[in-house]
């Protein structure tokens, strides 16, 4: 068991019988009461986000999360199959548990795969993944005079992400998948 001491962000926790993963934490204390952590955590199963506040020094059960390394093979619509890569054994998550991180995966991918209790529920990317711009629009003159700096790219894997003016077709470039955000030409 584990106490509001060891909440941080990444922390894995089981609420409900579920596991999920805090993402956010605010801790206050008001005058002559014990202190109050406000956490905003997502369920690692379905992806919904809940916000639950502990009293300072409060009981908590930590998930028995474990990760490992797996290779994304590919998606036939309703599910992304994987293949772990010490055992090669393949298997599969539902379209749900994989959720917006989806728009960045590439065949052959290697992802960090999640699991809880020994199966697995869901993938992490890397914190930065390298991909082309398939389509973009080329930059026109005068558009920073208005206070336009970026424009939307269309990514080789689908994804859409606002770029610098400065990035054409073709070019690779890194990105966030946390924020979906442009980081750098690669």
């Amino acid at each position: 068991m584990a106490t509001t001491s060891d909440i941080r962000l990444g922390f894995y926790l089981v609420h409900s019988g579920e596991p999920y993963v805090v993402f956010a934490t605010d801790f206050m204390k008001k005058a002559q009461s014990k202190g109050m952590l406000r956490t905003s955590i997502r369920n690692l199963l379905n992806g919904n986000v809940l916000k639950v506040t502990y009293r300072s020094g409060e009981q908590i059960e930590e998930a028995d999360i474990t990760h490992s390394k797996a290779t994304y093979l590919y998606e036939d619509g309703t599910q992304f199959h994987f293949m772990d890569a010490k055992s090669y054994e393949q298997f599969f998550l539902p379209a749900a548990s994989i959720g917006d991180q989806k728009d960045f995966l590439m065949e052959n991918q290697e992802v960090d795969v999640v699991q809880f209790n020994g199966s697995p529920i869901t993938i992490e990317l890397p914190k930065k993944i390298v991909l082309e711009v398939i389509e973009t629009e080329p930059a026109v003159r005068g558009d920073t005079a208005q206070g336009t700096v970026t424009k939307p790219a269309k990514m080789s894997t689908g994804a859409e992400v606002a770029v610098p003016l400065f990035v054409k077709t073709g070019d690779k470039i890194r990105i966030n998948t946390e924020t979906r955000e442009y980081v750098e030409r690669a």
